[in-house]
């Protein structure tokens, strides 16, 4: 009873708006809010913003551990279950009728639309539980590359000399503040640009991990790795069972962006449906992203085999500091 009469004063709500708004519907929406602009391409940009982050770093690893057959068949399948159940979540934004039913402009919204009551309140824990790991895991990997870029200088300025041990508690704490400072920002959600450079960036860093491991595999004049990863022995068997595990949570953390998906699905002007264009949006977005994957995991792991790192950039700089360190003890023995 209680939903039933939120939805009618929800709906009350959203027809008054609309009749005190409809003579100026060029500025309002259907449902009196400011008119939304976004179409499949900005959309793409805000999914491939979400989905390309830190987790295209650890794919390597993750293949390492289930080898050259199971690693790329478990990223495609991932790819596939992503994009199905996004098409089903986007269906969700409203509520009935896709081009004229009520909208859900939060997951929580559609939650509550669709399964209400006390399922609400757990979804939502779910959602906020997930973000805030997303948070941690963001904060930790920015913290690691921020570590690795100052190690590179220290090492260069140094000859070689100094190991460059550093604490990354300065790094976390800085970019957290960063984070809390931008989150003020009003309306931040619709700067449809900053996905843009955003998408760009995650693209630019994808881009340089690839480059670095083909030039990892031109040099070391062959591809590494095996079929089943890294083999009984050089691990025990609990700890590949354990491994195994981690790289297919790693390889469905790298696609996950479910928790924002209907937020997103809120930027996008219709007519036609959102929950159309939310689809080609989506089917873009997972294409793209699983090139970049299959190739930045296939040739990290084509380059370190079993000894791919946890993180790609940073295991590639620390092959090239220790080649260019030899290189300088050759030069000053010589």
């Amino acid at each position: 009873m209680t939903m039933a009469k939120g939805g009618n004063n929800n709906h009350q709500q959203q027809s008054f708006e609309v009749s005190v708004d409809a003579a100026d519907s060029k500025f309002f929406d259907d449902d009196g809010h400011s008119k939304r602009s976004g179409n499949k391409w900005t959309a793409s940009a805000h999914i491939i913003t979400a989905v390309i982050g830190s987790g295209v770093l650890s794919l390597a690893w993750a293949i390492a551990q289930l080898g050259w057959i199971a690693g790329p068949s478990m990223m495609l399948l991932f790819s596939f279950v992503t994009y199905y159940t996004s098409t089903l979540l986007s269906a969700c934004y409203r509520t009935g009728d896709q081009l004229n039913g009520k909208r859900n402009y939060t997951y929580t919204d559609a939650v509550r639309a669709y399964l209400g009551g006390f399922k609400v309140k757990i979804c939502g824990l779910v959602q906020y539980v997930n973000l805030f790991g997303v948070a941690i895991g963001y904060t930790i990997a920015a913290s690691i590359s921020m570590m690795a870029i100052k190690r590179s200088n220290c090492f260069h300025s140094s000859g070689g000399k100094n190991p460059c041990h550093m604490n990354g508690n300065l790094y976390m704490i800085s970019f957290g503040i960063v984070e809390i400072f931008f989150s003020q920002i009003p309306d931040f959600d619709q700067l449809w640009w900053l996905s843009t450079l955003a998408a760009v960036m995650s693209f630019t860093y994808s881009t340089i991990g690839l480059g670095l491991g083909v030039g990892k595999v031109i040099e070391n004049k062959g591809i590494k790795g095996s079929l089943t990863g890294i083999t009984v022995g050089t691990v025990t068997q609990t700890q590949k069972v354990w491994r195994s595990f981690q790289a297919l949570g790693n390889i469905a953390f790298a696609y996950s962006y479910s928790m924002i998906l209907i937020e997103i699905q809120d930027t996008i002007k219709s007519p036609p449906s959102e929950s159309k264009t939310m689809k080609a949006a989506t089917l873009i977005s997972v294409i793209v992203t699983t090139i970049f994957y299959m190739l930045c995991g296939c040739f990290g792991y084509a380059a370190f085999g079993d000894l791919s790192p946890g993180n790609l950039l940073t295991g590639l700089l620390s092959a090239y500091l220790l080649r260019s360190g030899e290189n300088r003890s050759q030069k000053i023995s010589g």
